[in-house]
């Protein structure tokens, strides 16, 4: 873990909150020049603490009406069927974010579709297509209650 100093945390939180603000703007809203700052904010990214600068779309705009977090089970749960899964995994755009998990359970997916029917062939034709999975287990989201990808900076 990284030391970081009340800069460090500020241009953090600044950018968590909008990545597409200036440089300049950056800047005067942390109290510091505008090169000191783009040092600090490169320098940040280099270290990894900044992994990329991205735009949060809002799926339903673009007619994805259907969240659905699935849990996967691998049988046999080896080395090699967990590395086949995830390589098709990744190669699924549908799938936004896929995590391994403690418990009875193996993978845990999100994944966006247009409506249900499509979700219902991605499960079918994509997903249950990948050698190794045993069983899948949904929970399709009815709403979105709280959503963020900001990590808390301590003070």
């Amino acid at each position: 873990m990284m030391t970081l100093d009340g800069y460090d945390k500020a241009i953090l939180s600044a950018l968590q909150k909008d990545s597409s603000i200036s440089n300049l703007e950056l800047s005067k809203l942390i109290g510091l020049s505008t090169s000191a700052c783009l040092t600090r904010t490169k320098n940040l990214k280099e270290l990894g603490i900044i992994k990329q600068f991205t735009t949060i779309v809002d799926e339903k705009k673009l007619g994805m009406e259907t969240i659905a977090f699935i849990m996967v089970i691998l049988s046999p749960l080896t080395r090699e069927n967990a590395n086949a899964f995830l390589e098709q995994i990744n190669k699924i755009p549908q799938v936004l974010e896929c995590y391994a998990i403690t418990g009875n359970r193996d993978y845990l997916l999100k994944i966006v579709a247009k409506d249900m029917q499509t979700y219902k062939d991605f499960v079918i034709d994509s997903l249950m297509a990948i050698p190794g999975i045993s069983r899948v287990e949904a929970n399709i989201v009815i709403s979105t209650e709280k959503r963020t990808l900001s990590i808390p900076i301590e003070e």
